[in-house]
């Protein structure tokens, strides 16, 4: 499929599919999207400074970036585990300017490392922040209760319908620990339906730029 690099409203770049008119990130601003979505909707509400996140869809790793910059701020200890069945080919990579927008160009070797270090491995990006990338479909991933918080940051429903299933969040309802909390961008009403039959308590959260809604999934804690 035709790919290219675009310019967002926040001046961060993405990438188009232009078979499907589908992009990476919104439109409306790659970089506020996933600030908003990400991290304000997920890792702030997070109670605890010890992370097991899990990224559905690791893509151009700016999620990735982002979350390691806000713990180095907060002195977050984090363990991220990105899925990704296609990943980014690095003249794409090199067409993105994050690093740039973000302020940390003295400092681009972790957004570099992150797509350099090996699949399947688990590699410390520094003492307090580890990355293990998988190169795996999403449906086919498993896991008990070992995570705090997922960015289901697939393609979207129109396009790939398949990733937004009641069988999919049921796997990543399996994935989370007590009290864990699933964040999305869509907040269509067959992905809501769909985590309520996995067993989720749903919030409808004021969406990114260019968005109205958006949604957070809870699972509930263990009743004392």
């Amino acid at each position: 499929m035709k790919r290219r690099i675009i310019e967002t409203a926040d001046g961060s770049r993405t990438i188009l599919i232009e078979d499907w008119q589908e992009q990476y990130h919104s439109l409306h601003g790659a970089i506020a999207e996933a600030y908003h979505v990400f991290l304000q909707s997920g890792l702030y509400k997070v109670n605890s400074t010890d992370v097991a996140i899990l990224e559905i869809g690791f893509g151009t790793g700016l999620n990735a970036l982002i979350t390691f910059q806000e713990a180095q701020k907060r002195g977050l200890i984090v363990r991220y585990t990105g899925l990704e069945a296609y990943p980014v080919k690095k003249d794409e990579l090199n067409q993105l300017n994050y690093v740039e927008m973000l302020g940390t160009a003295e400092r681009s070797t972790p957004f570099q490392e992150m797509h350099e270090l090996s699949w399947g491995d688990t590699h410390a990006i520094t003492p307090d922040f580890s990355l293990r990338k998988l190169r795996m479909d999403f449906r086919d991933f498993s896991s008990g209760p070992a995570y705090n918080l997922i960015y289901f940051d697939a393609f979207g429903p129109r396009v790939q319908p398949e990733l937004w299933t009641p069988a999919v969040f049921s796997s990543m309802y399996k994935a989370l620990l007590p009290s864990g909390i699933l964040v999305t961008y869509s907040a269509k009403g067959s992905v809501r339906r769909a985590m309520q039959q996995a067993g989720f308590l749903i919030e409808k959260l004021p969406g990114p730029p260019g968005k109205r809604e958006m949604l957070r999934a809870v699972k509930p804690g263990i009743s004392s």
